[in-house]
C-alpha cells in the first residue's frame, strides 16, 4: 500500500491511519485535514469479516474463492533476548504479544486487500494458522472466503 501524501510504500494497512494516509503523515495534518481524512473508509467494512459462514442480515450472492494474507516474521536478537529474560519473572511477555498482534493484523490486512482486488465486499470463514518455519521464524496465515453480499 502506498501513502498518497508522502508516497512511501508500506506492506499493509497496519501503517495507515486512514485508507490513503499513513500514520506519520496523519500526525502532521492540521485539524481540518484530519477531519477530512477521517471520513475516508476502507474498501471493506470490517464488520463484514467473520469467522462464521454467514452474515446476519445479508445474503451471499457470489462466492469469489479463497483469499489469504501471509506474513513470515522473526524477532530481532535483542527482542528475543528481552523476551527470554522476561520468562524468568513470568507473566505476559509483552514484547512477543505485540509482535504476534502486529503480525496477525498485517496478515489480516493482506487478506482483506486480496479480497478487494478480486471484487469482494465481505470475507466469511476467516481463520488464522501459524507455523514455526525455524527457530524464531514463524509464518502467520490469515485466510477466508471472499464473497459479494447484499442486504436482505
Amino acid at each position: 500500500m502506498q501513502c498518497k501524501k508522502c508516497g512511501r510504500e508500506y506492506p499493509s494497512r497496519y501503517y495507515f491511519q486512514t485508507r490513503l494516509v499513513c500514520k506519520q503523515c496523519y500526525a502532521a495534518l492540521g485539524d481540518d485535514e484530519k477531519r477530512k481524512a477521517d471520513k475516508e473508509q476502507f474498501p471493506i467494512d470490517l464488520a463484514l469479516t467473520t469467522t462464521t459462514f454467514n452474515l446476519e442480515g445479508y445474503k451471499v450472492v457470489r462466492q469469489l474463492g479463497v483469499v489469504r494474507g501471509i506474513i513470515v516474521r522473526s524477532r530481532s536478537f535483542f527482542g528475543t533476548l528481552g523476551g527470554a529474560l522476561h520468562t524468568l519473572v513470568g507473566g505476559n511477555i509483552t514484547l512477543f504479544s505485540q509482535l504476534c498482534e502486529q503480525t496477525r493484523e498485517e496478515a489480516f490486512d493482506m487478506m482483506v486487500a486480496h479480497a478487494v482486488e478480486i471484487g469482494a465486499n465481505a470475507v466469511i470463514g476467516v481463520r488464522y494458522d501459524a507455523t514455526e518455519l525455524m527457530s524464531s521464524v514463524t509464518e502467520v496465515l490469515c485466510y477466508g472466503t471472499a464473497v459479494v453480499v447484499e442486504h436482505l
